[in-house]
């Protein structure tokens, strides 16, 4: 089975996080996936940056919501690279990609952009809001989609369930064997992070899970040799 390697927020161990150059350094370490955040901007654009606000990443304040497209673009998001929207990172890379929804609001913008792209076998939509992923399903035919959680016991995969969604991104310091086997006789795909070192990496191949979240794209070369 291929062990899948999903570039977290790009490589965010090496570049800044959620800009083009990370995504293009995921894309050239040969990462399988990369993942992204998104947000809606006061005007409605479709934000890539993981905080609501973008005061850690970023050299401005405030939150997201409250700044039009324009106001987040003069801001420098590490190395003078500018805050991205979705559609550019779908022309800077050709990796598949794993589009979280931190806003569940973001959910009928990302719908539209992905229906008229025709993005349904190239975008996978995760989000650790229930909502949001429901809210996706029916707006975009054959569309796959990913239950995120942190916090969780075995009723994630009830939850994942009840959704529609194919795949459960857990938190590896809360997995269980038990937990494993219910999504496995559920028939969900399960991908662990945050994966960032060997001990993580023999965690996740001991629980046989399908994939990992890493931060740093040399995890996509030693998984093939750890078992």
């Amino acid at each position: 089975m291929n062990f899948l390697t999903i570039g977290h927020r790009g490589v965010m161990g090496v570049e800044p996080e959620n800009t083009l150059r990370s995504f293009v350094a995921a894309q050239e370490a040969g990462l399988d996936a990369i993942e992204l955040d998104l947000h809606l901007s006061k005007d409605g654009a479709l934000v890539v940056m993981h905080d609501t606000e973008v005061d850690r990443t970023t050299d401005g304040t405030g939150p997201i919501a409250e700044k039009t497209l324009a106001e987040l673009r003069a801001l420098d998001a590490g190395r003078g690279e500018r805050v991205p929207v979705f559609e550019e990172v779908l022309d800077a890379v050709h990796t598949p990609l794993q589009a979280e929804i931190k806003d569940a609001q973001a959910a009928r913008a990302l719908s539209e952009v992905m229906n008229a792209r025709g993005l349904a076998d190239r975008v996978e939509v995760s989000s650790f809001h229930d909502e949001a992923i429901a809210e996706i399903k029916p707006l975009v035919p054959g569309v796959r989609t990913a239950l995120i959680a942190s916090r969780y016991g075995t009723d994630i995969v009830d939850r994942a369930v009840a959704v529609g969604a194919e795949t459960v991104c857990l938190n590896i310091r809360r997995l269980t064997l038990e937990i494993v086997e219910r999504a496995r006789k559920a028939d969900l795909r399960i991908i662990g992070w945050v994966v960032n070192t060997q001990d993580h990496l023999r965690l996740v191949r001991a629980f046989g899970l399908d994939g990992a979240t890493t931060d740093h794209p040399d995890i996509k070369r030693t998984g093939r040799f750890t078992a």
